[in-house]
């Protein structure tokens, strides 16, 4: 596949969250750049909707095709790869109906408290829970978990912050506790569906 670059690479041509993605936060080899990022056609060398698109009306997201909603969008995904597509068509439609650039100030806002959370309370094993909880949960519990992180940070180093704990494994316990008691109120579960 020849290379096409794109505005936008964190929202998916196809309506995956790519900034959301583990692969997209990960260095190294693996690191992908998201949808239409450089390089991307030597990571994703046959994507579908890219072929798709090539053939249609090339435009930068699928709900701006004149075959929209097409089959692929017809029913919602019931598998994941290394990201949730769970909200694919609800975040389409969201983008669509509310306009392009206040989908991507939410989603940006998203990848900066993803961000936050992998360089403050990342473990080294929490990095594919804080990308599904920046996917699924509203924006307004990750505003929520983050906030109360940073409360306890604060109490922390007000105190003393080896009394108080306040290491990365603390925090990682805490926005864990806070990311999984969101989810549970909100019914939403926190993993990636695999082909059974």
């Amino acid at each position: 596949m020849k290379e096409r670059r794109r505005d936008y690479p964190r929202f998916a041509l196809c309506g995956l969250n790519c900034g959301l993605c583990q692969r997209y936060h990960t260095q190294g080899e693996s690191r992908c750049p998201g949808c239409g990022g450089e390089d991307f056609h030597l990571k994703h060398p046959t994507c579908a909707v890219i072929t798709c698109n090539n053939r249609h009306d090339r435009v930068e997201y699928c709900f701006q095709c004149s075959a929209y909603p097409c089959q692929r969008f017809a029913v919602p995904s019931d598998t994941d790869s290394f990201i949730s597509y769970r909200n694919v068509i609800a975040d389409l439609e969201r983008a669509r109906v509310g306009g392009i650039e206040a989908y991507r100030a939410e989603l940006d806002e998203r990848v900066d408290i993803l961000e936050f959370l992998i360089a403050n309370c990342n473990d080294g094993r929490r990095k594919g829970m804080f990308c599904l909880a920046a996917n699924l949960l509203s924006l307004d519990d990750l505003r929520a978990v983050t906030e109360r992180i940073r409360q306890a940070d604060a109490v922390a180093s007000a105190a003393d912050a080896l009394a108080r704990g306040a290491t990365v494994e603390a925090r990682a316990a805490l926005a864990v506790a806070l990311i999984e008691e969101r989810a549970t109120r909100a019914n939403v579960e926190l993993r990636l569906r695999r082909k059974g």
